[in-house]
């Protein structure tokens, strides 16, 4: 068994859990935050067998798409007003970032 943690961007998140549900994979959905941006972001826990990682994987990758967005990054914390700049800057956001672990023990109450 396996335990699949992917990271996505909430604009993505809703299409996933809807493709999660469809292909009958079940998901915890826990909200979530990123330390450059700051955005909101959505971190899916998923266990299933082995044989199943392959196909998880494909359903997050399809639903979860990388693209360009203008950003106007929030000073860190702390810092000195003059010493941070804070104009846009275009980045890469969405897609996921995906972790698959082994489960060692599963127990369901």
């Amino acid at each position: 068994m396996k335990m699949v943690i992917a990271v996505v961007q909430d604009k993505d998140s809703g299409r996933l859990s809807q493709a999660l549900v469809k292909k009958g994979f079940r998901a915890t959905k826990l909200a979530s935050t990123g330390s450059f941006l700051r955005a909101g972001n959505t971190t899916f826990l998923v266990g299933t067998d082995n044989e199943r990682v392959p196909e998880l994987i494909t359903i997050i990758e399809k639903n979860c798409q990388s693209r360009k967005q203008m950003v106007t990054p929030v000073s860190p914390l702390g810092s000195g007003v003059d010493s941070f700049l804070s104009y846009p800057l275009e980045v890469q956001v969405g897609g996921a970032a995906v972790f698959v672990m082994d489960v060692e023990h599963f127990h369901s109450f």
